[in-house]
This record gives C-alpha cells, sequence and structure tokens, in this order.
C-alpha cells in the first residue's frame, strides 16, 4: 500500500460512524457514475477542497491516480450534491468533539456569523472575502456571499446579513459597531457581540458616556459575573442593551496580554492602558433582554460561539489556499462545507494523537468503543 493510501485509511477511520449511509441518504451518493465508491467520491471531493485545485486540475489527478473518470462540469455537480452530505458529517463531527451549547434556546433562530479572507492559487491569484453565517446547532450556511478586499461596503459589517424576526446573531468584536447593531435592530432581530471598546461606544441612561474601565474594575474575582444596562448611539436612534461581563482567571488574562503585546510586536499598534486592563475580562453586548437570557446564560452563549469560532479559526487558515467555486451558491456552501470537515478532522487527530497506537491507527472495534465515549 502506497503512503497516500495509508493516510486515506487513516481518515477514513475518524469519520464518524454511518458516513456512507448518509451519502446515500442525503442524495450525494445517487448515480455514482465514474466513482468506484463512496470512498472515491469523498476522496475526490477533498482533493479539490482540501487540496485546493481547480476542478479541471483535480479530475486529472483523480484519473491519474484512478479513483475517478469524471469531467470537472460532472465533478462541479458531485460538489453541489454534496452540500447536505458534508454538512451532516461537519455536525457529527463536532457532536463527536464534546461540543456544548446551552438547553434552551427560548425560541431564538440562534445564527453565528463570520468572515474570512481567501487567496486563489497563483502568483497572481484574486483575494476575496468571504461572509457566512451558520445557524446553530445545525450548521446550516444560511448566507454566504463574495466580496472583494477593497471598497466601499467590502469589510465586516453586520449589516450585510439579512435577519428575521426571532433571530439571535453571534457575532465577534470584528462587527461590533454602532451600525451593525441598529441594522440588526431594525429588522426585529436581537444580538450578542463581543465588545469592541474601541469601535462600539457605550452610553448611560442619562445620555453620558459609560464609564467601562470604572465598572468593569468592581469584578475582583475570577469567575465573578455581573451585567449593567448600556444604550447605543446612531445618528437617527439609541438602542438599549446590556453590557454582561465575567472576569477571566489570572492565567487567560496574561496570555491575552501576551497576544496582545504579540501583534504590536508584528507591526500592529501599541495597545492603549486600558486595553491591558480590559483583557483581565470577557465583555460581551446583547440587546436580548434579561427575561430572556440571564447574565450567565447571555455568558454561556457567547461560550458556543467561541467553540464555533475555533473551527472558524482553522477554516480560516484553510481557507488561504484554493480554487474558490465561483458558479452559484450551492457549490460555495459545499465548499466551505468541505473545508469545515477538514478542519474537524484536524481537529480530531490532533486529540486522538495523544495516545494513538505505534502502528498508526486503531482496529475498527476499538473505534466503536472510543467512538461511544465521545473520543
Amino acid at each position: 500500500m502506497q503512503p497516500l493510501d495509508e493516510d486515506w485509511k487513516l481518515l477514513l477511520n475518524l469519520l464518524p460512524v454511518g458516513w456512507e449511509q448518509e451519502a446515500v441518504l442525503s442524495g450525494a451518493s445517487e448515480r455514482l457514475r465514474g466513482f468506484a465508491s463512496i470512498a472515491d467520491l469523498l476522496r475526490t471531493l477533498l482533493l479539490h477542497v482540501g487540496k485546493g485545485y481547480s476542478l479541471r486540475e483535480t479530475v486529472v489527478r483523480a484519473k491519474a491516480t484512478g479513483i475517478a473518470q469524471v469531467s470537472d462540469v460532472a465533478l462541479m455537480k458531485r460538489l453541489q450534491k454534496a452540500e447536505e452530505w458534508l454538512r451532516r458529517l461537519c455536525v457529527s463531527l463536532l457532536q463527536e468533539s464534546g461540543w456544548e451549547m446551552p438547553a434552551e434556546m427560548r425560541g431564538y433562530n440562534v445564527r453565528a456569523l463570520d468572515g474570512t479572507l481567501v487567496k486563489e492559487p497563483g502568483r497572481g491569484g484574486s483575494l476575496w472575502r468571504i461572509h457566512y453565517s451558520v445557524r446553530i446547532p445545525s450548521l446550516v450556511c444560511d448566507h454566504f456571499q463574495l466580496t472583494p478586499v477593497k471598497g466601499a461596503g467590502t469589510g465586516e459589517s453586520l449589516g450585510r446579513f439579512a435577519a428575521s424576526p426571532g433571530d439571535l446573531v453571534l457575532a465577534d468584536r470584528g462587527f461590533c459597531k454602532p451600525s451593525g447593531v441598529a441594522a440588526v435592530h431594525q429588522q426585529g432581530a436581537a444580538v450578542m457581540v463581543r465588545l469592541n471598546s474601541s469601535a462600539l461606544p457605550l452610553w448611560s441612561k442619562r445620555g453620558a458616556r459609560f464609564g467601562l474601565l470604572e465598572q468593569v474594575s468592581q469584578l475582583k474575582e475570577a469567575g465573578k459575573e455581573r451585567e449593567w444596562p448600556v444604550w447605543v448611539q446612531t445618528d437617527t436612534e439609541r438602542i438599549g442593551g446590556r453590557l454582561c461581563v465575567l472576569r477571566k482567571s489570572e492565567e487567560a488574562a496574561e496570555k491575552a496580554r501576551r497576544k496582545i503585546a504579540r501583534k504590536a510586536q508584528q507591526g500592529g499598534p501599541q495597545p492603549k492602558p486600558e486595553t491591558l486592563q480590559y483583557a483581565r475580562y470577557v465583555m460581551v453586548f446583547t440587546t436580548v433582554t434579561k427575561n430572556d437570557f440571564s447574565t450567565v446564560e447571555v455568558l454561556e452563549w457567547y461560550r458556543v460561539r467561541w467553540q464555533i469560532e475555533l473551527v472558524f479559526k482553522r477554516l480560516k487558515t484553510l481557507a488561504e489556499l484554493g480554487s474558490l467555486p465561483k458558479h452559484d451558491d450551492q457549490s460555495a456552501r459545499a465548499w466551505l462545507y468541505g473545508k469545515l470537515l477538514i478542519a474537524l478532522l484536524g481537529q480530531k487527530l490532533e486529540r486522538l494523537g495523544r495516545d494513538i497506537s505505534p502502528w498508526g491507527y486503531r482496529q475498527a472495534e476499538a473505534w466503536k468503543w472510543q467512538r461511544v465515549a465521545g473520543l
């Protein structure tokens, strides 16, 4: 067996139980012409998504290695049909990793928003920004948009995402701007966003600037949380919300300060003294009322978003390489799920690396027991 085939065998062992059946149930393997097996179909798709090859280069390589006999057009159609299959595999792997979320969603449609840059192969490859939204816990991608990286309206913004009453939008500090909060609020949706103290000024009920550092400094013990009523202002309206804050452990705070210092050493702006003070806290602004979610529940929902963010971070690294499909939204979403799948497989391989056997993989019977244990 060739080394690449051995690696593929190991990768197949990492897939969730019933992965082939999911291909059948989702319709991904219907009329499997040009592929000897479902495994060959998945291998060809991951060759395209994971290695960043174009559709044409992928089919040439697949033919040369004997795993597929299809055209680039046929492979594009296969990628489109695999969207739901790849999504289900992602959800199963996320559940295996021990992902937790609050039991009560209180009727909200919870969505995690993010964005990343992707550069197509080659010295002159185009640079694009991907904006996407996934529902929690289903990971259904309900928004996918490509924009250039320069020019008006191309940056990360909550305002570019259509929202509906009943949506709860979870976003990181890059989206924390008054105009974005207002855009979500005007559509009748709620928002939870990690506070960016520089980009989102907070105001008191009487219209004075909220004394952020003075107030959060009252939290002296790690693990203690508190909230304050605050307002966000735009040119036309004031939006009421809550600032929910948790004091980090000193170890976590020091880690955050090192990250800030590292960015400054790499050419970023020198941090302000208050920025180093804010590194002691997790601060989340939300428009959700206390009747829906308590302070602790708001922080827990942001923690759910952070668990997704860990996968997103790996996705962002992987997305830097790849021939991005721009044919239609369906193929683009399937491409995104393929990237997520590779990210989750990488996390699982790291998790198993602590105790993987000397010969490089586990026996089938052992895998069944490990999966029951969630390892």
